[in-house]
Parts: C-alpha cells; sequence; structure tokens
C-alpha cells in the first residue's frame, strides 16, 4: 500500500480520499480549514464540502503542508484552479518534491495566466518544478462530480500524462471496484475538454433556466444543438493548443465529461448560468473583470467564469471563430444583448 497526499480538502479531494483510504492506502489530507480538518480527524466527515461521505481511519487530514506530504510517495493537487500554483510554490521546499521522489497528479481544472497568454494547468506547474517533472505529470479527469464518487457510484476517470509509465502508476493507485480508469497520451486535449465544458455548461444553464420557464422556442432540440455546438468548439480549441487525439473528444474525457457537467444537479457552472437566468447574479456587476475581483461573494466556486476570460483570449491569439464560448463571455463581461438568449444562439 502507499502513502498519499492529497492537497486540497475540498469536495473532490475529500472524494478522492475516501476512494483511496478504502482500498487501504495511507491518506494524508491537507486542508486550509481547521475546523474542517478537525471534523475530519474526529468524527470521519467533512460536512463543509462533502456532507454524508464517512471517511475511513487510514484518512488523516492535516493543516500543514510539511506534514501533509511527510512521507508520501504520491502527491494529487486537489486545489482550485485559481490557487494551484501559489500552493505548488509553498511544496516546492519539500525535499522529496526538490529531488523528483514524489509522483504528481493534479485533478485542478482550467487555464491560468502566464507570459505569453494563458497556459494549460501542466505547463504552469511545469514552470515552477524541477526539471525532472516537466513531460512527467498526470493529469487526472472525467465525468465525476464528487457527491458521487464519494459515495461510490461507478465512475471512469482519464490519467493523461505524456510518461506512459507514470499514467499508469495513477491508474492503478485509483482503480476500484467503482472508479474505472483509463491512461492516454494527450494531456493537451484532456485539459482542454476540463477546461471548457465549464463554459458550456453555463451556457447550458442558461438554456435550463429558459426551459424552466416555458420559453417557447426552447426544448430538448435546443439543448442538444448547445451541446453538439460545445463540443465541437471544445475539439476546435483542443487541436489549436495542440492536441494529440481526435478520439479524447468522443472518450470520457470529452463527451462524458461534458455530458455530466451541463446535465448534473451537482454541477456549480450549471448552477451558476441558471442564476444568472433565475436571480440575476451577474446583474451588480459591471463587467467580467468586476465579477472575478468579486468572486467570493458567490458561495460556490464556477469556475468556468475564469475559463471563459482564458478561452477568450485564446480565441483570439490563435485567430479562432468559437461562437457559444464567445458569446459566453459576451454574457458575462456585461456586452450581450438584453435577449440573452438571442445572444447566446447566434452562431
Amino acid at each position: 500500500m502507499e502513502k498519499v497526499a492529497i492537497i486540497g480538502a475540498g469536495a473532490f479531494g475529500t472524494a478522492l480520499a475516501a476512494v483511496l483510504g478504502k482500498k487501504g492506502h495511507e491518506v494524508s489530507l491537507w486542508s486550509f480549514d481547521e475546523k474542517a480538518a478537525g471534523q475530519i480527524n474526529k468524527e470521519r466527515t467533512n460536512e463543509v464540502f462533502l456532507p454524508g461521505v464517512t471517511l475511513p481511519e487510514n484518512v488523516t487530514a492535516f493543516t500543514g503542508l510539511e506534514k501533509t506530504m511527510e512521507g508520501a510517495g504520491y502527491m494529487i493537487l486537489a486545489t482550485p484552479s485559481l490557487f494551484t500554483v501559489n500552493t505548488m510554490k509553498q511544496l516546492l521546499t519539500y525535499p522529496a518534491i526538490l529531488e523528483g521522489e514524489v509522483k504528481i497528479a493534479t485533478i485542478a481544472k482550467g487555464f491560468l495566466p502566464g507570459k505569453n497568454g494563458p497556459q494549460l494547468i501542466i505547463d504552469a506547474l511545469e514552470n515552477y518544478l524541477p526539471g525532472s517533472y516537466k513531460g512527467n505529470l498526470v493529469y487526472i479527469s472525467g465525468p465525476s462530480h464528487a457527491e458521487e464518487v464519494g459515495r461510490g457510484k461507478i465512475t471512469g476517470l482519464i490519467s493523461a500524462s505524456l510518461n506512459p509509465g507514470n499514467s499508469i502508476l495513477f491508474r492503478e493507485l485509483l482503480a476500484s471496484e467503482t472508479i474505472k480508469i483509463y491512461s492516454s497520451l494527450d494531456v493537451v486535449g484532456v485539459q482542454t475538454c476540463a477546461a471548457i465544458k465549464n463554459v458550456v455548461a453555463i451556457a447550458f444553464g442558461i438554456l435550463d433556466a429558459m426551459k424552466e420557464q416555458d420559453v417557447q422556442y426552447v426544448g430538448d432540440n435546443t439543448e442538444s444543438l448547445l451541446f453538439a455546438a460545445g463540443l465541437n468548439e471544445i475539439q476546435t480549441l483542443g487541436k489549436a493548443l495542440g492536441s494529440t487525439h481526435p478520439e479524447t473528444f468522443t472518450s470520457i474525457a470529452g463527451v462524458g465529461d461534458l455530458d455530466v457537467t451541463c446535465r448534473s444537479v451537482y454541477g456549480r457552472n450549471r448552477r451558476f448560468g441558471r442564476e444568472i437566468i433565475l436571480k440575476n447574479i451577474i446583474g451588480k456587476y459591471r463587467d467580467m473583470g468586476d465579477l472575478i475581483s468579486h468572486i467570493q461573494d458567490i458561495p460556490y466556486l464556477p469556475e468556468g467564469v475564469f475559463a471563459a476570460r482564458y478561452a477568450h483570449d485564446l480565441i483570439q491569439k490563435h485567430n479562432l471563430k468559437l461562437p457559444l464560448i464567445s458569446n459566453v463571455y459576451r454574457i458575462l463581461n456585461k456586452e450581450a444583448d438584453q435577449d440573452i438568449m438571442k445572444t447566446l444562439f447566434t452562431f
């Protein structure tokens, strides 16, 4: 059995801790919240981020990164993309990371700012980690809401890495009766799917709210139109960024993850899209910049907001025509026509 450090005790980090703990691995779970860490250790549950899931005794929560990493051979970065690089910077003093001894994977979704524009998560991490990690990091993704992973619902994941050996190591680490995990070499394609599906899910939430309000021209056909258009734009952007395998976009990394993110009641980005219509959640913000600077006002983190901003930059950089993604950006940036549905379906 292995010692695994999970950096981030949010919903998905906690769910993975439950899965690995049940397999018999020793799991150290880092939490920035002392109350959550105390509850995990005393009550075996994380009611703030993943209520109703019981954690095995071999899962221990810590509030210090050094203690969390002690003796770990594997590390999974499970912080939101917004905090991923800053968290990694704090980990760089850990000797086993400096020496390249720890196998590292991340589940963060989205893009991060770079010197030459937005960059994918793995690229950003490689800029800070020792050179021995270049090409060896693993990206884990797939249609996997934490609420169901933690409760043992059968789930499919992708373990993507340019190093097939490391992809297999994490595949074997996480595979269980309920986790079906597959290897991929298409790190760019899998990351693009994981980031942009959240943008499409915002659009889907807008559409879902309109359908709920019984708008006469919105129906099942409309949902399928939006879904197909979104998948097509994800693939177009993925190709531009350097995706190597077309089948990535028809796999669980692409169509699978997009489907669950758009349709599941657990989806934060779908919820955000719904609340644009039902609660006018973006009404008080001047533009996207103002929205992002006050994102903490929202009681959940819709990462598709950040992805839409960075995707807009990438669309311009690569001279692409991706109207659905661009229209979500326009809506969030308060550039849209008053008829949001008209703006959304201008493609």
